[in-house]
């Protein structure tokens, strides 16, 4: 599939795959940050996209940047409609207890494309029976 991609400043990066089957393409700053220890800042990427009718982006953490530097989404997942046509930022959390610095040419979080259904809710009186029926938060783990 093709995703038209238009960068917004000249530092901008399009997405990169990091290997043959990454489900995730690596995001980049555009522009450096610095977010200070429990606090939120918007990551510029430097780039808008043109996703095909049907699908989402994704934006979620990269591993290593969530493990070894404290900083994730703030969101957790991101969610950027086929019909956005504006800048792609991330919201980073700094999660750690010290101020991280985001570089320009970071990857700061993973865009993955996927398919989705839009439903039609109705109302209704009743729902089917299952064996889970309405067990909650663990009700199909082992006690």
């Amino acid at each position: 599939m093709k995703v038209n991609v238009k960068k917004l400043n000249q530092d901008a990066r399009l997405p990169v795959y990091g290997s043959a089957y990454a489900a995730g393409a690596d995001l980049y700053a555009s522009e450096g940050v610095e977010i200070e220890a429990g606090t939120t800042a918007f990551v510029h990427t430097g780039i808008a996209v043109e996703l095909p009718a049907g699908t989402v982006g994704l934006v979620y953490a990269r591993s290593g940047l969530a493990c070894k530097q404290d900083l994730a989404p703030a969101n957790k997942v991101g969610v950027i409609d086929a019909d956005y046509r504006g800048e792609i930022m991330v919201a980073l959390h700094n999660h750690g207890k010290t101020t991280r610095k985001v570089e320009a040419g970071d990857r700061i979080a993973q865009f993955v494309i996927a398919p989705y259904y839009t439903a039609e809710f109705c109302e209704a009186e009743t729902l089917s029976d299952t064996v889970r029926g309405a067990g909650g938060f663990g009700s199909t783990g082992k006690a």
